[in-house]
Order: structure tokens, then C-alpha cells, then sequence
């Protein structure tokens, strides 16, 4: 059976599209659920950004802290917050910030309406009921997170994303100028993190032709903003390469860079780009042509890359970075088949981790 998958009900791109959020907040504000949650990156507490969050009387305003890519406790943490001061049905969550503060939103959406606590719910299709109306604003672009169905944490045992049709964000708003001002070396990782999934997705076995033609372009687009001169254009290309990648893993999936980056963040607490770099940068024998145009992105962009980030770790730590990694199956078997475990021992994804 074909995947019936859910896609953004509501787009709102161009710039200064950021001072349209109240408005588009009225409409979903009845008597009795009039009040919006926004969660925003803590690194905009006291910068400009700050003044404009439109936010109203009852409306609550949680500054995220992402220094550390979320945990299933910190989102039970928030969502208790969210949950005591607007109830178990606000009108909304919004979510400002990058990848990490959107997934963050997308969980904090999920666990007002089902029970327990998000880790219950790391896999694929665990959610059972629907999420309260949730927006999406990225500062940052390169993650897909915006468009994706899922929102990727750490738990207890696993790092594993609440991949679900419910986790997809019914509104984004898409503002240019609002990327203008990331730190170059944020912007490169968390752009990289898009080139990385879409040579993945264009060089997998669940490549179809709706995949291509949004990775296709997502990667024309990421070879013009880090292979060419950056102009004013260049964060609206950065911008719309991160929606398109998003769009062209709806339905494929990614591969070895982010089956293995996911061991790397679990036991280093590597961020989600800079893991997928560090791991990348070591895959020339599965994407030979795609680490080498990466390659050449880092120096334009005067990145020195993180190397020897593995060296040092004891047995115990090697085998549960493994653990992680092989418990991303669709991941693998879209790299490598059906038949990836026969192609990915253990000891041939340890060698790969050693070389990092």
C-alpha cells in the first residue's frame, strides 16, 4: 500500500512574513482556548526578535534552552509548563527557533493530547491521538524540520524521532530574514545537514520520482548558496533548499550519515549538523561524489571539521554507540537494501566509527 502521508496545511513564505503571526494566531483563539504557548530559542532573550513575538495577554512564552539537543525529559518538562499555565488544549504551540526548538514544539503539541511520557512514543506511528495546532517558524534552515514528520530526541535509551502524521506542523512561516544573522558556522552545519540527506535520499533504494524532484532541486540550491558567492539571495535559496529537502525524505529516507550520526550524538552529544558532518566526511565509500563536493563546501566556507571525535571511548561506550546506530533500520535498508545487515556487520560499522 502506498504511504498516505500528511503535508503542511498552510505555507507563509516571504520576508517580513514574521509580523503576520498574529493574525494568523486569531483565527484559531475561541473563548475559553484563546491562549498560544510560543516556545523561542533562548539565544533571542533580549535581542530584537524578542519585541516582535506577538504575544498577548494569557498567552505563554517558554524560553527553550538547546545547547543540547532535546531530551524525552526536557520536552515532559515543558510540556508540564505549557500544560499548568494554558491548559491541556491551548489554541496553539509555535515554535521559533532551528531544528532543535521546532522539534521541540512538535513534541510539546504531541504529549498535551497523549499520555505518559515522549519517550513512549520514540518510533514510528506510536502516536494515537492528534496534536494541538502547532506552528513553525525557522531562525535557522538546513534541517528539513519544518516540513518533516517527525521530531528527533534523546531518551533514556535511544536517540529516536516521534515519527508520526501527527507530528507534521499545520502552519509554517517562512521568513528569510530571519536567517540572515546565524553564526557562519551554524549556518554551514545546519546547511550541510540538508545536502548530507539529500545525496542520501537521491543515492537510496527508496528513491522514486517524487523524492527526486524535491532533492533535486534541494541540492542545486545548497550547491549555489555554499559553492558560490553569497548574496542577498542566498538565505532564500538556503531557506527553500531546507524546505525541499524536507519534503524529498517524506517519501525515501536518509542514510548511512545519519543512521551513524545518531550513535554519535547519543553518546557524544554531538549536535544533529555537526554529527552528520563529522560522520559524512568519512562515508567517501558510499557517496564518493557527494563527500567530495562537501569537502570543497567546508574549505569555501573555512571550516576546519571535527575529526578524532571517537577516539578515546571505552568498549562499552563503542558497543552503545553501535546499538543506536543499528536500531535505525529504514535508515540502513535505504542505503543499503533489504539485506543491510548482511553489508553492515558490526565490526565494519565500528571500523567506520574509529576512522571519526
Amino acid at each position: 500500500m502506498f504511504r498516505n502521508f500528511p503535508m503542511i496545511s498552510r505555507v507563509v513564505y516571504g520576508r517580513g512574513s514574521f509580523d503576520q503571526i498574529d493574525e494568523i494566531l486569531a483565527e484559531r483563539r475561541r473563548p475559553g482556548r484563546d491562549s498560544v504557548v510560543f516556545v523561542v530559542d533562548d539565544v533571542f532573550d533580549g535581542a530584537p526578535l524578542a519585541d516582535r513575538v506577538p504575544v498577548r495577554d494569557g498567552d505563554v512564552l517558554l524560553w527553550a534552552n538547546v545547547d543540547v539537543e532535546p531530551k524525552t525529559s526536557y520536552v515532559d518538562e515543558m510540556t508540564d509548563l505549557a500544560r499548568a499555565a494554558a491548559g491541556d488544549e491551548p489554541a496553539g504551540i509555535v515554535g521559533i527557533g532551528g531544528g532543535s526548538v521546532m522539534d521541540l514544539a512538535k513534541a510539546i503539541s504531541l504529549m498535551l493530547t497523549n499520555p505518559g511520557s515522549s519517550a513512549d512514543y520514540q518510533g514510528w506511528d506510536l502516536i494515537g491521538h492528534a496534536a494541538v495546532y502547532h506552528v513553525g517558524i525557522p531562525t535557522l534552515s538546513g534541517t528539513g524540520a519544518e516540513v518533516s514528520r517527525t521530531a528527533v530526541l534523546t531518551g533514556p535509551d535511544k536517540k529516536l524521532g516521534l515519527n508520526s502524521d501527527h507530528t507534521v506542523f499545520d502552519q509554517v512561516v517562512l521568513d528569510p530574514d530571519l536567517i540572515a544573522d546565524a553564526p557562519d558556522r551554524q549556518r554551514f552545519y545546519t546547511g550541510m545537514d540538508c545536502f548530507i540527506h539529500c545525496v542520501e535520499s537521491l543515492e537510496g533504494t527508496y528513491l522514486n520520482a517524487f523524492s527526486e524532484a524535491y532533492g533535486s532541486k534541494a541540492l542545486d540550491l545548497c550547491r549555489e548558496v555554499f559553492l558560490g558567492e553569497r548574496t542577498p539571495e542566498s538565505d532564500e535559496k538556503l531557506m527553500m533548499a531546507s524546505f525541499f529537502g524536507g519534503m524529498s525524505i517524506a517519501y525515501s529516507q536518509v542514510g548511512v550519515a545519519h543512521a551513524t550520526s545518531y550513535g554519535l550524538s547519543y553518546v557524544l552529544g554531538l549536535k544533529h549538523g555537526e554529527g552528520n558532518c563529522v560522520a559524512f566526511n568519512h562515508l567517501e565509500e558510499f557517496y564518493p561524489e557527494g563527500v567530495e563536493e562537501f569537502h570543497r563546501m567546508a574549505e569555501l566556507a573555512g571550516v576546519d571539521l571535527p575529526t578524532g571525535v571517537t577516539g578515546g571511548l571505552s568498549d562499552s561506550e563503542m558497543e552503545r554507540m553501535m546499538d543506536v546506530s543499528l536500531g535505525m533500520a529504514p535508515l540502513w535498508e535505504n542505503a543499503l537494501g533489504p539485506d543491510w545487515r548482511e553489508h553492515m556487520p558490526r565490526d565494519r560499522l565500528r571500523a567506520l566509527y574509529e576512522r571519526m
